[in-house]
């Protein structure tokens, strides 16, 4: 039952966090966070979905140079 309770508290953080980011401005920084929690949940679609929107509305950045390697590896 706590494992249960952590899991759930864990996912609701989660939506929190995601939902805070999509009213505010996303920066590369604030999505490739979120796809590393992703990840951390395991939810592995909605990660690669975040990283390929890092390439799409930063290419040029850091971070994108980050996500590409985040998906190389995802895709392994």
């Amino acid at each position: 039952m706590r494992a249960l309770t952590h899991c759930f508290l864990l996912f609701v953080t989660g939506v929190c966090l995601v939902a805070v980011l999509a009213c505010s401005t996303e920066t590369g920084s604030d999505l490739y966070k979120t796809a590393e929690f992703e990840e951390l949940q395991n939810n592995k679609e909605h990660a690669i979905q975040l990283y390929e929107t890092i390439i799409k509305k930063f290419p040029d950045s850091d971070y994108a140079d980050k996500a590409r390697k985040k998906l190389v590896e995802l895709q392994e």
